[in-house]
């Protein structure tokens, strides 16, 4: 199948999902939107693919992004209009820890749950520890201690996603993130390259860079993230501020485009053919790509295969992936108190209001017909540690972590 087939057949499929409009043009000159090469940025540059943006009459160019620094500078300045983004990230900079304390990100939409994973080193970790034992991992973690090594973990990018999920899952296992070991930023092209070279014993990223490290025999797959938190909330489409506030319509434009395609990788017919497209702009193999977009995951040596039945990575779901929940800020506010990265009590829902467009979101999905169910601020469910956090009291909620800082 070439690509003008591809994208016919994309459209129909559109079509008799009675998801395609009138093509109406509004916005005016060629917009950039960021990404970062990982399978979960799937629904922008499908979007792009399927000439969704043309159809909702947004000229769009999508930029691969080197790191996500750089997409937080250029959402920033103005260079990106909009970016497949950390959900954390608008968070993180907003409080001052990962950018310019007091600066606006807004949060459009959540592209996708679930999906990433913590990888560990063969050669500390093999034969150790298993698929989901985290009841073995601080015993394997002070033994390379108590022989002299420092042993570091990788993350992407401070209070973003694999962030937070690499210290709760740090925290489930019984170990410090800030006393115990070290946590290190790096790009995720780069993580399979460190760790084959001794720089960290283990990261979280989301995909491919998980199963290339399984391929190459560098690393093996501990556990998915939603194994940590079924179906969290993962990337977000996050716009720069000004054109945000300055252009409703385009901006309401791109977040249909993006909901049209996630709609469509839902169904996974398609994940074949967008693994295809992917491989393009993500720079790995599309095998890599296909078959944990299919939830089936090749864990590595020794350790077989599993197969995820109704939470591997979701972009759509009903539209229940997608809206933007204040819930979700809550949570991710207060896991950096957990672990003092904010020092004092921040306004959680106040903060999470002024950085998620929930509004918005709701007011896209009624004009695509999208019917969403509003089930904010009710208690998140799910956890590896069995701790059911409540977002209407989540200094209380923080206490019932037994690993912590505050």
């Amino acid at each position: 199948m070439d690509r003008r087939d591809f994208i016919k057949k994309g459209s129909l499929a559109l079509a008799g999902a009675g998801l395609v409009g009138p093509y109406i043009s509004r916005a005016q000159g060629r917009l950039r939107i960021g990404y970062i090469p990982l399978t979960d940025c799937a629904s922008v540059v499908m979007a792009k693919e399927l000439g969704l943006y043309k159809k909702y009459g947004v000229d769009v160019d999508v930029s691969k992004e080197a790191s996500w620094p750089n997409v937080r500078d250029k959402l920033l300045n103005g260079e990106l209009k909009a970016s497949h983004c950390l959900f954390g990230m608008p968070f993180s900079v907003y409080t001052g820890m990962g950018g310019p304390a007091g600066r606006i990100m807004p949060i459009g939409m959540i592209l996708n749950f679930n999906g990433q994973a913590i990888t560990l080193s063969q050669e500390d970790f093999g034969g150790k520890v298993g698929f989901r034992e985290i009841s073995k991992v601080k015993a394997v973690v002070d033994g390379l201690k108590g022989a002299g090594k420092n042993v570091t973990f990788a993350m992407t990018f401070p209070g973003g996603t694999h962030d937070i999920w690499l210290r709760y899952w740090l925290g489930a296992c019984g170990i410090n993130p800030n006393k115990d070991v070290r946590v290190i930023p790096i790009p995720p092209p780069q993580m399979v390259a460190n760790m084959r070279v001794g720089n960290m014993d283990g990261y979280c990223v989301g995909e491919p860079w998980n199963e290339v490290a399984v391929r190459e025999g560098v690393g093996f797959t501990h556990l998915a993230t939603q194994d940590l938190w079924k179906d969290h909330p993962e990337k977000a489409l996050v716009f720069n501020q000004e054109f945000f506030s300055k252009n409703v319509e385009e901006v309401k434009a791109i977040m249909k485009a993006v909901l049209e395609a996630s709609r469509w990788l839902d169904d996974l017919k398609n994940r074949k053919e967008a693994s295809k497209v992917l491989a393009r702009y993500v720079n790995a193999k599309a095998e890599d790509i296909e078959t944990r977009l299919l939830g089936v995951y090749h864990l590595g040596k020794g350790l077989g295969e599993h197969k995820y039945k109704d939470d591997y990575m979701l972009f759509f779901k009903n539209g229940e992936v997608n809206i933007p929940k204040y819930s979700y800020g809550v949570f991710f506010l207060a896991q950096y108190r957990r672990w003092g990265m904010v020092k004092q009590v921040p306004d959680y829902l106040g903060i999470s209001k002024k950085l998620i467009a929930k509004p918005l979101f709701l007011q896209v999905a009624k004009e695509m017909n999208i019917s969403v169910k509003d089930d904010d601020m009710k208690p998140l469910r799910g956890f590896i540690d069995n701790v059911v956090f409540d977002p209407n009291k989540p200094e209380e909620s923080i206490k019932a972590y037994k690993v912590r800082e505050v």
